[in-house]
């Protein structure tokens, strides 16, 4: 039976994970790779691990009561319970011996951990196990045996589990023993660079001693970077302290000497000869690894190569070719990842090819970049509306041969924009557009009502080139164009007459048409019916669910609150949260969602605030355009000057309410798709295709397609899919992004800026100060009058929570993008593009916001 206990590491390779644990699979598969040298040593499997887990008291129980454990405390208090119980079970004999039957009582070694689910592509679970160094003789190497196992069960591995959504019973530990290294130099080795994400960067850090040093952080390393075969940077650090190996076990810190510490630890050759083990490394497993070296007499010895999790996929482009990515949801302001189906969809509606990586989409924009005809129009848009996008585009630009330019005759037509046709600037245009798209939405429900199976899907791909058509109707387009344009004509014209900053954004106070701020305003009314009935608050104050709604008639003027929430329903139920992903659950869909919204404004604002604020904008603009156009006329050739004014005034509030609109429509029509795919969905399950209805989520439409077709579905590419998806939820999604993998972050480069402000874009003219909310979920939002409300992106959706604070800052966002249209619309001072504003701004903090130039204060 001793085989099934120990197995030695040239028996194992990456199928194995199960047996041996991510970490023993990988070392087994280092050590086949030609040229790649591993310390000697054997694995302890799984199946040990499993047989003491089998003896520990009450196990089973404790894995329940740690599976539910909802605070830290309990976490900490079970998980130190269970790991003790583990330290203190007998090893059975047979496993004792297999462990201890060739280990020579008078060599050291290192005994490691090895978690079945340590070191897999989408979850590195670097450091969440033990690992110990110069452990020597048979007795101790079996202790130490009983703490790797224990190990599973730290607070920070059982955490790390519970974010990764991983239960705690499919994991098991197996060990690896190896032959200690007593190294001259270690360090680690990335494959790609592990701060901008380039995969033909390696970078190298290194220092004296065992590599236990520089892993807990107690010395600065040398850096090297190395691309193409050359080390073209380094950083020599300051290396003060080397972890040494005891004479009797275990480790102890030492002084490095002092003629040492400026020294380089390795030459530039050591170096691109460690990169180039890496590479081929990399190679074998098919991806960017993060490898733990050392350096002997002998050479170099691997001893740990895990994945790199944290790196952004690069998009497929099928060829060698330099390119560059903008991130479509920066521009659409959800930056989360999408399924395959929502990515379908999009893809679908879109005209213009996109390539997806981890679950978002992007542009390739190379072509406008490389034509001399298109990339000043181009950068000049993209710069009105993010300057970090415009920044990092120019940084890879000033590039030496990364883009190679094309003739003229070879330019794309614009991404977006263009000089729009001349347009009357007519309110019955809008009208005409809106009423159109309603109409068309309605007649695709009615006919899709009476569709299923095939025809169903047949009938969607058709109905998907309508709304093409709506949405990129050029008149349309003429519409919110030419709004854009006026808005952008008044803050540089006006700014330079007479010294007016932004003030487009108090012209635009409360414009028509504007059916995402209408959004907001109607819940308020919707506030107004429940505010009288005490019951109904209560009511909500406690609901537990979707449910609410049934039961609110059996309350007094519960119908009355059932009807207005129902009303707003049909109106804007088809929005949520990252709207633009079919696949995630509407407000129709979870009611519930609202709860906290209406509560909010019951309790903060008096009946009738919704017309109000809306008369209130209203006034404001009209106060701000009498008072610019007479200051206009004072001015030599005034006249002229207020007239053009006036005409752009006209423009942009006629117009640019509908800039909103498109959106709505295209999401209207996506609700009327779902609601027939998820019937669909249960028409699967029924009949026994799929396991549950949201599977068709992780399909593509042409794969949803085959499977109504065919009957028959892949179950583990579904898993796979749910898999990948939890992996890329981890992931921060770049603005930009090139074929290397490198993420390329642009910066403001303002020195005009007072010390220690967070520094981003104006889009919201005014200047508030208040106590910031840092909100990620909009659903757990508890805001109070005069809060600032701080959040990474705000889509359509976020609308209802602005009629609730004083101020927004968000990490993602650009002059024209909704968050920044509606936050002038409400009068709300705005700053977007705030770099890690949400990390940087402490829930409760007092902030100053200068919406009108770019910038925030932290004020205690």
């Amino acid at each position: 039976m001793s085989e099934r206990y120990v197995l030695g590491l040239d028996e194992v390779d990456e199928t194995l994970p199960a047996v041996v644990g991510g970490k023993g699979a990988h070392l087994g598969a280092l050590s086949d790779i030609d040229g790649v040298t591993v310390p000697a040593g054997f694995c302890v499997t799984t199946d040990a691990f499993q047989r003491v887990m089998a003896d520990v008291p009450a196990i089973g129980e404790r894995l329940d009561q740690l599976a539910r454990a909802g605070d830290r405390d309990a976490v900490r208090t079970l998980s130190a319970d269970i790991r003790h119980s583990i330290e203190t079970t007998a090893v059975p004999g047979d496993i004792a011996a297999a462990i201890t039957g060739g280990l020579d009582e008078h060599v050291a070694y290192a005994v490691r951990s090895s978690a079945t689910a340590e070191d897999l592509p989408t979850a590195s679970f670097a450091g969440q196990q033990d690992t110990y160094l110069n452990v020597i003789g048979a007795a101790a190497v079996l202790e130490h045996v009983s703490r790797c196992w224990a190990s599973l069960f730290t607070e920070r591995a059982v955490a790390y589990r519970q974010r990764n959504g991983i239960d705690h019973r499919t994991v098991h530990m197996a060990v690896v023993v190896q032959r200690m290294v007593f190294p001259d130099v270690a360090g680690i080795l990335f494959t790609a660079d592990p701060v901008t994400s380039d995969r033909k960067v390696a970078s190298v850090d290194a220092s004296f001693g065992l590599g236990e040093a520089l892993v807990s952080g107690l010395v600065n390393p040398d850096v090297y970077k190395v691309r193409d075969g050359e080390v073209v940077a380094r950083t020599i650090g300051a290396k003060q302290l080397a972890v040494h190996a005891s004479p009797g076990g275990g480790t102890r810190e030492q002084p490095v000497d002092p003629e040492l510490r400026q020294q380089a630890a390795l030459t530039d050759a050591q170096v691109v000869a460690l990169v180039e083990l890496g590479r081929r490394i990399e190679a074998h497993f098919g991806r960017p690894q993060d490898i733990e070296w050392c350096l002997t007499g002998g050479g170099f010895q691997i001893v740990q190569s895990r994945p790199i999790t944290t790196l952004f996929p690069v998009p497929e482009a099928g060829d060698e070719e330099h390119r560059v990515y903008l991130s479509v949801g920066h521009q659409q302001m959800m930056t989360d990842p999408m399924r395959p189906l929502g990515l379908s969809f999009w893809q679908m509606t879109t005209p213009m090819p996109m390539a997806e990586a981890g679950g978002r989409l992007f542009v390739d924009v190379t072509q406008r970049l490389a034509s001399p005809a298109s990339r000043d129009g181009f950068l000049a848009l993209i710069g009105k509306g993010d300057p970090l996008t415009l920044d990092a585009l120019r940084t890879i630009l000033q590039r030496d041969g990364f883009i190679r330019p094309i003739a003229d005759e070879g330019a794309p037509r614009p991404l977006i924009g263009g000089t729009p046709s001349t347009i009357e600037t007519d309110p019955a245009i809008v009208a005409e557009l809106i009423a159109h798209s309603e109409a068309s939405v309605a007649a695709s429900a009615r006919e899709i009502a009476t569709l299923s199976g095939e025809a169903l899907l047949d009938f969607i791909l058709a109905d998907i080139q309508q709304l093409r058509r709506i949405l990129f109707d050029p008149r349309s387009h003429q519409v919110f164009m030419s709004a854009m344009e006026a808005t952008w004509w008044l803050n540089e014209l006006l700014a330079a007459w007479l010294g007016e900053k932004n003030a487009a954004d108090t012209l635009t106070l409360s414009v028509p048409d504007n059916i995402t701020s209408e959004m907001g305003l109607a819940l308020l009314d919707v506030a107004d019916v429940i505010r009288p009935h005490p019951e109904v608050v209560a009511l909500l104050e406690h609901a537990g669910g979707d449910a609410f709604l049934d039961e609110l008639p059996e309350v007094r003027g519960g119908q009355d609150a059932r009807d207005a929430i129902e009303g707003w329903l049909r109106r804007y139920g088809m929005r949520c949260v990252g709207e633009i992903d079919i696949t995630r659950p509407r407000w129709a869909e979870r009611p519930s969602t609202l709860v906290p919204l209406i509560l909010g404004n019951v309790r903060n604002f008096e009946p009738g605030a919704a017309a109000r604020r809306f008369e209130q904008g209203r006034q404001e603009a009209w106060a701000k355009e009498q008072e610019l156009l007479e200051r206009l006329r004072a001015l030599p050739d005034g006249e002229s000057m207020a007239a053009r004014t006036k005409q752009r005034i006209d423009r942009v509030r006629t117009f640019i309410g509908y800039r909103e609109y498109p959106k709505y429509g295209m999401i209207s029509r996506y609700f009327v798709y779902k609601r027939a795919l998820l019937d669909e969905a249960d028409r699967l399950v029924r009949a026994g295709v799929l396991r549950e209805r949201e599977d068709i989520y992780s399909l593509t439409f042409q794969e949803l397609h085959d499977v109504v077709r065919t009957n028959r579905v892949d179950d583990e590419l579904i898993e796979r899919r749910k898999e990948a998806f939890r992996s890329y939820e981890a992931l921060t999604t770049p603005r930009v992004l090139t074929s290397d993998g490198e993420v390329v972050a642009g910066s403001y480069r303002r020195d005009d800026m007072p010390e220690g402000a967070l520094i981003g874009l104006p889009v919201s003219a005014g200047t508030v100060e208040g106590r910031a909310r840092v909100i990620l979920d909009m659903a757990r939002a508890d805001l109070e009058p005069g809060d600032i409300l701080v959040t990474t992106h705000t889509d359509p959706s976020w609308t209802p929570l602005f009629v609730a604070v004083a101020g927004l800052v968000t990490e993602v966002g650009g002059l024209m993008t909704h968050g920044a249209v509606v936050a002038r619309e409400y009068g709300l001072p705005a700053v977007v593009g705030v770099a890690d504003a949400t990390r940087l701004i402490g829930d409760g903090r007092r902030i100053r916001v200068h919406g009108t130039d770019g910038y925030i204060e932290l004020l205690d």
